[in-house]
């Protein structure tokens, strides 16, 4: 039951991306999308919290969470969301995953772990797949706007560790998001244009709040509690594979050869940081 909750949680999140175009065909904008995915995230892990009790957090830490708010919910949602907008499904949920080698760096800078030649090597291998992403010439439309977002989607899901580590480890996912998507919110909304919406429009970003971040994290912690947690990341890393299937088969999102070997290279990179006990593993372990 542990690795079926993970396939289902990497499976919710692998379709965002696909949903995600969905929405941007009604004319809803990037940060509009990711606007309101942080507002009805905030409603539905706010009776979640609520329900359970799990409200209460201290005050020395909301600081923190207001940071957390800023870089893990604004900047994550609406870079990732522009990645998708300017690049495609398939190319966006690729670039994510270059986080738990920025993981590795960050942890390296800012938590004097060490650098050795396991996560070197990961590193070589992630920046190398970019690279061959970058320079592939498919169907999937690669431009300077599509990286750019998709690595600072990547950067700023890296920083979910980080403020775990660092102030966070105590709490749980809801009680976290509970205050941090109300700050995302905020800050997102000064930058979003509201556009007309319709019934399509809205079902896609109910499911993209109500399936794609609310289920597929209770889905991945339901089974985090059945499995070690690198068997559990090991199984989530099927997500830019759901994701680029499906942008296959619903849009036509193809890469080239070089673009195919590019993503295998980014994963590759990512099992190597998996199956090494490490810091970056825990890169994977954060609510999406």
């Amino acid at each position: 039951m542990g690795y079926l909750y993970v396939l289902v949680a990497a499976t919710l999140w692998g379709l965002l991306g696909s949903v995600s175009k969905l929405v941007f065909a009604q004319g809803v904008s990037p940060l509009e999308a990711a606007f309101w995915r942080a507002v009805m995230g905030t409603a539905i892990f706010g009776v979640h919290a609520l329900v359970a009790r799990q409200t209460r957090v201290d005050r020395k830490d909301l600081p923190a969470l207001v940071g957390f708010g800023l870089v893990g919910i604004a900047l994550f949602y609406g870079s990732y969301q522009s990645a998708i907008a300017a690049g495609g499904a398939a190319l966006a949920a690729v670039l994510l995953y270059t986080a738990p080698a920025m993981v590795a760096v960050m942890s390296w800078l800012l938590l004097k772990e060490s650098m050795d030649f396991t996560k070197l090597l990961a590193l070589l291998l992630t920046l190398t797949g970019v690279a061959a992403i970058s320079l592939q010439g498919g169907a999937v439309q690669v431009t300077g706007a599509a990286v750019f977002w998709g690595l600072v989607a990547a950067f700023t899901y890296a920083t979910y560790y980080i403020f775990g580590k660092l102030y966070l480890g105590r709490y749980a996912a809801p009680t976290l998001l509970l205050y941090a998507l109300p700050v995302g919110a905020l800050a997102l909304a000064p930058l979003v244009h509201f556009a007309p919406k319709n019934p399509t429009a809205w079902a896609a970003m109910i499911f993209l709040a109500l399936a794609s971040t609310y289920a597929a994290n209770l889905f991945y912690y339901a089974g985090l509690k059945r499995l070690e947690a690198t068997r559990a990341s090991v199984v989530a890393t099927l997500e830019p594979v759901v994701a680029a299937l499906v942008a296959w088969v619903w849009w036509g999102e193809r890469f080239s050869p070089l673009g195919y070997l590019g993503a295998l290279l980014v994963l590759s990179g990512v099992l190597l940081m998996v199956f090494k006990p490490s810091s970056a593993t825990q890169a994977l372990e954060a609510p999406q």
